[in-house]
């Protein structure tokens, strides 16, 4: 995907898997089980959320940042300007992206002007259309000063179209999948392992009566006991109240919140007039 700015998705390994998420399958070499065998170069630009940055860990100050545990170097992501601030050196923009806050410096080219990147008073006459309150898409490297983590951009741009934020959030999500868990197997293929998957991303959907409609993530004995009494139980269009399943399977309440909160987690089940009334998500 072409985002502008002369910048476009790269692969993780630079294989060029544009439009998957930043991979290209079967192209990763090394041999590190359960993540995907995941190659790097200094050319990797990561998508990641602001509580990635804020959370990337650092051996030692002079270490590359990790994110995931593995080195980052470039990275990119999206968010709403709720601060900014012009100096004589650099523009300092205040992001939020729901999961974190984090300041984006710009450093100001001497030869060029700061209206040209971005200035004016506070960036309200901004002629590049960076202004508070609206989203922009940050591509930078992460640095820390004094303790204080930062982002150096080497290039911020307004967000014209709101869905690249959906896009992008969907894609930070898929590569930290692929780096934590591995690359997305088909239903009923074989795992990690050599085994047959009835794990996380497909397997056994008769054992909790999907019919093998779709992959079954694998949960707790209580939650295939409150999903099985949802999906059974006789309720209208507005499900069923917490209080009635545990009535219904003798089970502690405070275990069907527990086994209630894993099913939402794996987006087996929703909630519909309070978060204490669940229905199954049909797919």
């Amino acid at each position: 995907m072409d985002y502008g700015g002369g910048y476009s998705t790269t692969s993780y390994g630079a294989q060029g898997g544009a439009g998957g998420g930043g991979f290209m399958s079967g192209s990763q070499g090394g041999s590190q089980p359960n993540k995907g065998n995941i190659s790097q170069s200094k050319d990797t630009l990561r998508p990641c959320t602001i509580k990635q940055v804020l959370d990337a860990t650092q051996p030692h100050p002079d270490a590359e940042f990790k994110i995931d545990d593995i080195e980052v170097q470039q990275i990119t992501f999206v968010g709403q300007i709720r601060n900014i601030s012009t100096q004589a050196t650099n523009i300092t923009y205040k992001l939020d992206d729901g999961t974190g806050t984090v300041e984006v410096k710009q450093w100001i080219d001497s030869e060029a002007s700061a209206m040209d990147l971005g200035g004016g008073a506070g960036g309200k006459n901004n002629s590049s259309g960076l202004v508070e309150d609206e989203w922009a898409r940050v591509w930078g490297r992460l640095k820390a000063f004094n303790n204080r983590r930062h982002v150096g951009a080497h290039v911020i741009r307004p967000v014209a179209d709101k869905m690249e934020i959906t896009h992008h959030l969907l894609e930070t999500t898929y590569v930290h999948l692929y780096c934590t868990r591995g690359p997305l197997e088909p239903s009923g293929g074989k795992g990690a392992n050599g085994g047959q998957m009835n794990g996380q991303y497909g397997g056994d959907g008769d054992e909790m009566g999907m019919g093998g409609a779709r992959g079954m993530p694998s949960v707790s004995p209580n939650a295939r006991r409150v999903l099985q009494c949802l999906k059974e139980t006789p309720q209208n269009n507005e499900g069923l109240n917490v209080q009635h399943v545990a009535a219904s399977l003798r089970m502690p309440l405070t275990e069907v919140m527990k086994a209630g909160d894993e099913l939402l987690t794996q987006s087996l089940i929703f909630t519909t007039v309070d978060d204490s009334t669940w229905a199954v998500l049909d797919l």
